[in-house]
């Protein structure tokens, strides 16, 4: 245990001094630190040993986005890493983290916790990425404005066939068909999100498969992945754009949405992965253009990541709202780790550690040039 003066906790309280963050100094992003083992196990874990903490209930703070990002603005989270970090860096560079076998731990892991939980959390749709708030005022809008910015940058028109890989729970096939007479098929690892999308979707046009998408095999005029990038792995991204590129007709269109790193990293943070999203990664600019290279053109690449910070705190909102309708099995210490997940996100978005990218992408290139919507 780390005593009052002693050289372990030292070290932290410097740290945090160097962020702005005081423990015990009463700012709402000072932590109240419940647990002396709190100091040993941050520096010997880092993030890992800081989340993990705070699920423990070993310390408390009122504004929790607020001194995460204060945090990441002075790059703690670079600086104290801990061994597992180290671990997983080693085997995100050499393995595939996101075989066919291991890629769907994250469909069982996370997406099927029970839509309960997701349809108190993000509003009137399940849409379960960044809203474009461009003049909204509130996340179901944003949610709206962000498929009608799809739908408007395919060019949706009646009669077109459209590939939804991760479509999560069907909003937005259904919203393209309904809006635009298209229809579609939607690929999802999550059975949760099968089930609620196959019965969201029924008497469309749209077939919803639990399928990856490495094993689609047909064409379409146009190809849309909300959100699920950030699971396929470094190793895999020109296996996907490869099959986006079968998929797609000659004269189709692409739109991926995916969040995006500032720096090429080849692994998630160590609590994401063990707590939230097993065996995700956030691609790099880098990354992105060198598995684009050769197989698809670049039309667009639109950055509105500063809207998730918004959307995140709507997310939270939401949720704090309904935890006591909830089921007993979203305990005290589901709550405080769904908590952490939430403002670590906030604060990534804050800070622009993270981006949240829109790319168009085209098999050869439209002829004339391509107008982005905004």
């Amino acid at each position: 245990m780390a005593g009052t003066h002693s050289p372990i906790k030292r070290r932290v309280d410097r740290l945090l001094a160097e962020a702005g963050v005081r423990v015990g100094g009463g700012g709402e992003c000072d932590p109240r630190i419940l647990d002396d083992r709190f100091y040993a196990r941050v520096i010997a874990q880092g993030s890992l040993g800081l989340g993990e903490s705070y699920m423990d209930h070993w310390w408390e703070v009122a504004s929790l986005d607020g001194m995460l990002a204060r945090l990441m603005r002075a790059r703690l989270d670079r600086r104290v890493m801990g061994w597992q970090a180290a671990l997983d860096r080693w085997r995100g560079r050499w393995f595939n983290q996101q075989t066919r076998r291991r890629s769907r731990e994250v469909g069982r892991r996370h997406y099927d916790l029970g839509n309960d939980l997701y349809r108190a959390m993000l509003g009137k749709r399940l849409v379960y990425s960044c809203g474009y708030w461009r003049g909204v005022g509130d996340l179901d809008s944003a949610q709206v404005a962000k498929l009608d910015l799809v739908c408007r940058k395919l060019g949706l028109a009646p009669g077109m066939r459209v590939l939804d890989i991760g479509c999560g729970w069907g909003e937005m096939l259904k919203f393209a068909v309904e809006r635009h007479g298209v229809e579609g098929v939607g690929i999802t690892i999550s059975q949760e999100q099968a089930a609620f999308a196959r019965e969201l979707c029924a008497g469309l046009p749209i077939e919803i498969r639990l399928q990856d998408y490495r094993d689609v095999d047909e064409r379409f005029d146009r190809v849309i992945s909300i959100g699920m990038f950030e699971h396929v792995g470094h190793a895999n991204y020109p296996t996907f754009m490869d099959r986006v590129r079968r998929c797609l007709r000659d004269d189709g269109l692409c739109l991926l949405h995916t969040i995006g790193g500032n720096l090429t990293r080849h692994v998630t943070d160590p609590w994401i992965a063990r707590y939230i999203f097993p065996n995700s990664m956030l691609p790099s600019p880098s990354q992105v253009a060198a598995a684009v290279e050769g197989r698809l053109v670049i039309e667009d690449w639109h950055n509105f990541g500063a809207d998730y910070d918004r959307t995140l705190q709507a997310w939270r909102d939401n949720v704090e709202r309904a935890w006591n309708r909830l089921p007993a099995r979203y305990d005290e210490r589901f709550r405080r780790m769904w908590r952490f997940y939430l403002a670590g996100s906030m604060a990534t978005f804050r800070t622009r550690n993270a981006q949240l990218w829109q790319l168009v992408l085209s098999p050869h290139g439209v002829p004339g040039g391509y107008v982005a919507p905004r």
